[in-house]
């Protein structure tokens, strides 16, 4: 029997072989890491949903952001927990808020790590949603000045970057105008443009204590079931101002991510949320699954299908596999 001229193995047969014509190539300044910063002092608290990850009050978290710098990690996207909760949620947009001081900590600490902060209402309201609520119903243009509001007090505080997940219609460009229109021109927005009402959420929901107290997001956050509207999203994003667009989640959605890439030229992100994490931790914690294999898989999964920049609980532990 004749075999093939083509021998698609021969380019297999080392590590060495593997890794001289490997196609896509995971590097550490593709990650962000999460970090979750809440009221008090000298507060390093695990958060019992997410192994590994912790609340740090703001005078704690720099300590783990220059342990985050010196892994190589260029970037953390923040998260913060509210002195107190009310409808409107007015702890997100104080100067002094937590993550206000979180910022300015891991500024004087750490200069030159980005800081992106997370932009939303719902860890801060009391009734658990994203936006105001009028009658039962969210309601969006109102939302959009507290939104505006948050960007702009966490830009003053020395944020790099503002990310707002609320999934308002017109966010973007609200927060565009506002930051503008105060000189703040070169402040970054990447917005979580295709954003599913996903299951996948759920641990993060304990961490942030952003649970809905009635109903869900379902009617601003997308249906899992449609592609084509994720792309009419990102593009009205675009339209508005935004600078990098986001797919959250990460693994259920790589179509997505993929149709992001191939749609637009800009930088493509991707959240490999709390659930996709927890759930390589459980089935790890069982001996089901080699963890740093399947992290590592996992997050080049990711990249594979077309994220420049991956969002991810894992970034530490990645970072040191990486530097092997």
């Amino acid at each position: 029997m004749r075999f093939p001229t083509t021998g698609p193995r021969r380019l297999r047969s080392s590590e060495a072989m593997r890794r001289l014509v490997r196609q896509t190539r995971l590097t550490v300044d593709n990650l962000v890491y999460p970090l979750f910063t809440c009221p008090g002092e000298n507060v390093k608290e695990p958060i019992t949903s997410m192994a590994g990850c912790f609340h740090f009050s703001p005078d704690r978290i720099a300590e783990e952001a220059a342990e985050t710098a010196s892994l190589g990690i260029g970037a953390v996207l923040l998260f913060g927990l509210p002195v107190s909760k009310d409808a409107s949620g007015s702890d997100a947009y104080r100067e002094d808020s937590t993550v206000c001081q979180a910022i300015r900590k891991i500024k004087e600490a750490v200069p030159d790590l980005l800081v992106i902060t997370d932009v939303c209402l719902c860890a801060y309201t009391d009734h658990g949603h994203c936006g105001l609520i009028k009658e039962g119903k969210i309601d969006n243009d109102p939302t959009l000045d507290l939104l505006a509001k948050m960007a702009l007090v966490h830009t003053q505080a020395g944020a790099d970057m503002v990310a707002p997940s609320d999934m308002m219609d017109g966010r973007v460009g609200r927060i565009r105008s506002v930051l503008d229109d105060v000189g703040y021109t070169d402040t970054a927005i990447m917005s979580y443009a295709a954003k599913y009402a996903s299951a996948y959420y759920g641990p993060f929901r304990e961490a942030a204590h952003s649970a809905p107290q009635g109903g869900d997001r379902k009617s601003y956050q997308m249906d899992p079931g449609n592609s084509d509207e994720a792309m009419t999203e990102m593009r009205l994003d675009l339209e508005e101002g935004a600078d990098i667009l986001m797919v959250k989640p990460a693994l259920a959605y790589l179509d997505i991510i993929q149709r992001a890439r191939q749609a637009f030229d800009v930088p493509i992100a991707a959240y490999n949320v709390s659930g996709e994490y927890m759930m390589i931790q459980a089935a790890a914690k069982q001996g089901l699954v080699d963890l740093e294999a399947i992290m590592m898989e996992t997050l080049l999964s990711i990249k594979r299908a077309g994220a420049d920049i991956l969002i991810t609980y894992f970034a530490k532990e990645a970072a040191k596999v990486l530097a092997r």
